[in-house]
């Protein structure tokens, strides 16, 4: 019997030491090494790595070339997209699903990732032959459950859809092979395990591995696989970082536990842009596509209270137009608080310093307070006007027009800096039903748009715009 021995995997680079160390000797970050146990090699000499060999029966249905050819020469029509289904998902993943491509996919648990792939699946098993959705945390009951729960009573389900409940590794790609569904779905990367491994489901090495087979396979059978990764707590997927570098697309499902609606958002994609977002609500018969976001992330405009402002934030190429409230009272401690939610707290720091600073308001002893309505996430410079202009009409107690929209960056003299997509932000706003925009100076304007658009050089000159001492717009 082959005896066990303990090693030490960094879970960023994937180095090993015997020993455990507070640093890792490859990439210097601390803390990152984890204990794995394994089985010592046999006299055999059984590789760590997963080589799984194509059958020879058949022509691989991938056009992978092992040897150089010209790059005119290469063959695109094989990858042409095709759509997932959901309109919000398209958009993240650059236009559709691109056919031997991994995706992956983490989120906090419970967020709705295995909900949404199991939507995605159905969905394409109206219009593809062979779908599979390969389970290692659920039973093939549960699964049922949960699709008919999502499934619209109307329609019945799909012969196309498969499911494979199995955690070994050696019997998925066995089935990816046989079946050579056009997709797959693997819930969850984390819980497979590859025999000729002797650690444990969930260790750097097993991840490693699991996740390099199943690519090999994916780009040789022209398969779209979409992957599922847990977190750690500090919001990060679980595993090595070279998960990440294996596959061709990362997407992050976020959302408030208290809200329903959730964000999928892209954070690599070889294949489209980055940083894009999709946005869902979660109802009782699963997700839903929100068409219309801005109108998520405003408050009621005819009840405006002082504080509150208009911003639009560009997430990827799509423009967001959201609601910025801003709360200034007196501080009951010795220390004034400061508090976001969506909001970078740094961002309202440096803000509080220059309103101080450049503009004379005595912010330094109040309490301050700034929130973004529906709890989303914006982190852009492009906001900044829009926070520094809530912080003063609650300093005032004043109201901003709910027909004026704010963009802008300040920079730290009191500037106000130009911003990317300006068009594209003005005719979101436009769109909306906003009159008014205020925007950085010197910015190229464009033309033809039914908007009273006032430049601003500084914070001081926003402030009079977006205030006027009689209280007037």
């Amino acid at each position: 019997m082959a005896k066990a021995k303990t090693v030490y995997v960094c879970r960023e680079c994937g180095a090993e030491a015997r020993q455990w160390l507070g640093k890792c000797p490859d990439c210097g970050v601390y803390g990152s090494l984890q204990e794995e146990i394994r089985e010592k090699e046999s006299s055999t000499g059984v590789s760590r790595t997963w080589h799984h060999k194509p059958k020879t029966t058949r022509k691989a249905a991938s056009p992978v070339s092992r040897t150089a050819v010209k790059f005119t020469d290469i063959d695109t029509r094989q990858r042409m997209r095709f759509g997932s289904g959901f309109g919000e998902l398209d958009r993240v993943l650059g236009g559709g699903l691109v056919p031997g491509s991994l995706v992956l996919i983490g989120g906090d648990p419970g967020i709705g990732k295995s909900t949404l792939l199991l939507q995605v699946a159905y969905q394409l098993s109206t219009s593809l032959p062979r779908i599979l959705y390969v389970s290692a945390e659920e039973s093939g009951q549960q699964i049922k459950l949960r699709g008919d729960r999502l499934r619209d009573a109307d329609h019945p389900p799909e012969e196309n859809l498969y499911v494979l409940t199995e955690t070994g590794l050696e019997t998925i790609l066995a089935e990816l092979e046989t079946l050579r569904p056009q997709v797959a779905v693997i819930d969850s990367i984390q819980t497979l395990y590859y025999s000729a491994l002797g650690s444990a489901p969930g260790s750097v090495s097993q991840v490693r591995e699991c996740t390099s087979a199943l690519m090999q396979v994916a780009k040789r059978e022209n398969i779209t696989l979409f992957i599922v990764g847990h977190v750690t707590k500090e919001g990060a997927i679980a595993g090595p970082r070279v998960l990440e570098h294996l596959v061709d697309t990362v997407l992050y499902f976020e959302g408030d536990r208290y809200a329903s609606h959730r964000l999928l958002r892209s954070v690599k994609n070889r294949f489209g842009a980055t940083h894009e977002v999709g946005i869902f609500e979660m109802g009782e018969q699963g997700l839903e596509e929100v068409l219309n976001p801005s109108e998520l992330f405003l408050g009621n405009r005819e009840e405006a209270t002082p504080g509150t402002a208009t911003v639009v934030a560009c997430e990827g190429t799509r423009p967001l137009l959201v609601e910025l409230q801003a709360l200034v009272s007196p501080t009951s401690y010795s220390s004034p608080r400061r508090s976001t939610t969506g909001v970078d707290y740094s961002r309202l720091q440096q803000i509080l310093a220059v309103l101080e600073k450049r503009v004379g308001i005595p912010l330094s002893k109040l309490d301050a307070y700034v929130a973004s309505a529906g709890g989303l996430t914006v982190s852009e410079p492009a906001v900044d006007l829009g926070i520094a202009i809530s912080l003063v009409a609650s300093f005032r107690d004043r109201l901003v027009s709910p027909q004026t929209v704010l963009i802008g960056e300040v920079g730290l003299g009191g500037q106000i800096r130009p911003v990317s997509h300006l068009e594209t932000r003005l005719k979101e706003a436009m769109k909306l039903g906003f009159t008014r925009a205020i925007v950085p100076k010197g910015q190229k304007l464009p033309d033809g748009l039914d908007l009273d658009i006032i430049p601003v050089a500084r914070v001081l000159d926003a402030i009079v715009a977006a205030l006027p001492a009689d209280g007037k717009e």
